[in-house]
């Protein structure tokens, strides 16, 4: 039978670590709670193993594969599922807003391999308007920087990006015995679900992303040294920012505003 057929090796250059803890999976199902009439999209089911306990709780689901070799297994095994969808594609590039019916809200979950998670989470963000709420199993380190408070370590371009965007929460732990192979990193859930209205009001994503980015490109300096080419000092102090601080210390919040005042000074 072609169910039978025995499922590819894990690919290095996918990434891939498949989940097969089923108490793990319980809690992932229980976490994103799927209800009949919700639109579930899943990226890289892998073998499966949270594929099958989706879909016996959701009457539409559509998965994103990038394996080939997965792909004719997965749709043998899951044959009996009509409200399934399965897309060989890369996540990286997929259009989700083509998966929109009559101007629903997707629900996106999945087990992201560790590297591609942060474009990953960019694109996705791009089509934020689309999406009622993500659930994704992460390397925890990535995890603690996306939620990361101003003053931490962690706290950088990736937790200002996202939590400016999405109301960020960490949700459990995940040992790298719930994975074949096991990976060498512990993970964690991630929900995010993202804002009706940005912190601190509207502003480019890409004029905020260029501030941040380049705020950061130098860690250790004061705000003033790596922002100096962007934002006059003035601007800065008007904002009531100390010109010691460094990047890290500095709030969404002010990271909008420093935005703001730096696209009022193009003008």
């Amino acid at each position: 039978m072609a169910s039978s057929r025995r499922y590819p090796q894990a690919r290095k250059r996918f990434g891939q670590n498949f989940l097969h803890d089923q108490s793990v999976i319980a809690d992932i199902v229980g976490a994103v709670d799927p209800q009949l009439g919700q639109h579930i999209v899943e990226i890289g089911p892998g073998r499966a193993a949270l594929t099958i306990p989706l879909l016996e709780n959701c009457d539409q689901l559509d998965v994103i594969e990038i394996d080939r070799d997965l792909v004719p297994l997965l749709q043998a095994k899951l044959i009996q599922y009509p409200q399934l969808t399965i897309h060989q594609a890369d996540a990286l590039s997929f259009d989700y807003s083509s998966l929109v019916i009559n101007n629903e809200k997707l629900r996106i979950i999945g087990n992201l391999p560790y590297n591609i998670t942060t474009p990953l989470l960019f694109h996705l963000l791009l089509q934020a308007s689309h999406i009622e709420d993500m659930c994704f199993m992460l390397q925890r380190e990535v995890v603690e920087r996306i939620c990361a408070q101003p003053g931490s370590k962690t706290y950088g371009r990736l937790s200002i990006m996202v939590q400016y965007q999405c109301e960020a929460m960490q949700l459990f732990v995940v040992p790298p015995e719930a994975f074949d192979p096991q990976p060498k990193v512990e993970s964690a859930i991630i929900y995010l679900r993202p804002r009706k209205e940005f912190v601190s009001g509207d502003v480019s994503i890409e004029a905020l992303n260029s501030i941040v980015t380049k705020a950061f490109s130098q860690r250790r300096k004061t705000i003033s040294n790596t922002l100096k080419n962007m934002v006059s000092l003035a601007a800065l102090q008007a904002l009531n920012i100390d010109l010691q601080q460094r990047p890290e210390t500095i709030s969404i919040e002010q990271y909008v505003a420093i935005t703001q005042s730096w696209l009022s000074e193009k003008q």
